[in-house]
């Protein structure tokens, strides 16, 4: 189970992925470490079980995520070890079956309000993309799966090929 909590201490529990969702997030973060390996001097990768700890208080753990060099290195050697306090740059969530598309949504808003720059939700049923940007007052949506995403001045060069996420 993945446990994350709200401002207010509230606490959220996630059932484990169903299969599917297994394989699809393990596809995201295949592709986000392909790009990862080419680039490791700007930043960090992290997969679904890293927890951040963020400036309201909030404690969440997208699916896949990464870290600037410049924030990462700032951190101590104790603070990497444990719960990184440090708000990802960019942040990626795969909606499952299980999963409330508002509380995804809300989520989302949560992380660009912590300091995200790029945030995907992927709703692999619709294959619609909902990409939420500082300053935009509504997220971008993007239809279909045949086209790639692209990780834009956060993750250059990165471009998420969506139909292997079917």
């Amino acid at each position: 189970m993945r446990i994350e909590h709200t401002a207010d201490h509230e606490i959220l529990i996630t059932s484990p992925t169903s299969s599917r969702s297994g394989q699809r997030n393990f596809r995201l973060n295949l592709q986000l470490g392909k790009w990862w390996e080419q680039h490791q001097a700007l930043g960090e990768a992290f997969d679904s079980n890293t927890g951040f700890p963020l400036p309201d208080s909030f404690v969440l753990s997208p699916d896949a995520s990464w870290v600037s060099a410049a924030k990462w290195d700032a951190l101590t050697m104790a603070q990497q070890d444990k719960f990184a306090p440090v708000c990802p740059e960019f942040v990626v969530e795969l909606k499952s079956a299980s999963d409330s598309i508002k509380t995804l949504q809300a989520k989302m808003l949560d992380w660009l309000r912590n300091g995200a720059q790029l945030a995907w939700l992927l709703v692999p049923k619709t294959k619609t993309a909902y990409i939420y940007r500082p300053g935009q007052p509504e997220a971008e949506v993007v239809e279909g799966f045949d086209t790639a995403l692209p990780g834009e001045t956060v993750l250059p060069g990165f471009r998420l090929e969506r139909r292997e996420l079917r």
